[in-house]
């Protein structure tokens, strides 16, 4: 049996990717509904800006799906181009996401419109879920340059291991200086070496397009952090076979409260210099400087709380 190793986050976020989509239509209010009843622990959409400035729900750019007399004049249009009004029933705000299926779990955002981020915050804000955000860019810059508007949220850079040309050492170093908190790789990049690296670094390490008990099973032993998933029922049933009951994942934490890493080994990170090192035993606190845990930025560090 291959030795597992530790997570920041155990359990895992169970996160059903664009709700139940191998239960229900992808990104409606159905699915989200149905994914929650199901045992998801997390959410995961996409969001864009319509003309209007609504914030809705939709993975492609365009308005698909079949022809209807009602939506045939604006198919293959941009959601961007279009009011709240014209758009195809199916697709929600992101306000009415919240009203539907609540505020507590966590929600994973990819941004597919940068002009959309200012609108998530704000709708999260005013629902009292901007501190339970995973907001998801596949540009590290972009998420950089809005750590100061949403202290609250976690942001996370979606990528592939091949496109770091640097390497994920000088990534993880790089994530914790922009103050990125996780690093959102396709399911077969993780492995348990590259989860103790990100993990060194304060950052969460997530999983997506883990769809078989298999490959869930698997991100579990490599102490991933999140996973997501669009079949829903083989995600729960796995997460709970091996980490026990899914919870809702990290809570809310004050500033520098400390936290018990479930057997990581305690380290001292230097952010800014992109050092760590080992030198606590297992189970020891640590101490996340900053903006709670594994949120540092600049020259900010991970310490010990002896």
């Amino acid at each position: 049996m291959p030795t597992r190793i530790p997570a920041l986050l155990a359990p895992p976020i169970a996160f059903a990717h664009r709700g139940a989509r191998a239960h229900a239509r992808e990104n409606t209010l159905e699915a989200f509904v149905l994914a929650r009843q199901m045992g998801a622990t997390g959410i995961e959409t996409d969001i864009w800006i319509t003309a209007d400035g609504e914030i809705v729900l939709n993975h492609d750019e365009a308005v698909g799906g079949l022809p209807t007399l009602s939506t045939r004049r604006i198919l293959g249009r941009s959601i961007a181009s279009l009011p709240r009004s014209r758009l195809p029933g199916h697709i929600p705000t992101l306000g009415e996401y919240y009203e539907h299926c609540g505020t507590d779990l966590p929600l994973s955002v990819d941004v597919k419109d940068a002009a959309a981020f200012a609108g998530l915050i704000a709708v999260a804000r005013d629902h009292g879920a901007a501190d339970r955000l995973w907001v998801c860019h596949r540009d590290a810059s972009v998420l950089q340059s809005w750590r100061a508007a949403a202290p609250e949220a976690r942001l996370v850079h979606s990528t592939r291991l091949e496109r770091l040309p640097r390497g994920p050492e000088r990534h993880a170093a790089d994530l914790a200086e922009a103050g990125i908190d996780a690093v959102n790789f396709r399911r077969e990049d993780w492995n348990g070496g590259l989860t103790t690296l990100y993990h060194r670094f304060g950052r969460f390490a997530l999983g997506w397009d883990a769809q078989q008990a298999r490959q869930i099973a698997e991100l579990v032993d490599a102490g991933i952090d999140g996973v997501y998933s669009d079949h829903v029922d083989r995600m729960v049933e796995t997460l709970a076979r091996f980490t026990g009951p899914a919870g809702a994942g990290i809570p809310s934490r004050s500033v520098g409260e400390p936290f018990t890493a479930r057997g990581y080994r305690a380290i001292h990170v230097d952010a800014g210099a992109g050092r760590g090192h080992r030198h606590r035993p297992r189970g020891a606190h640590i101490w996340f400087a900053g903006r709670g845990p594994g949120r540092g930025r600049s020259d900010r560090s991970v310490e010990e709380v002896v």
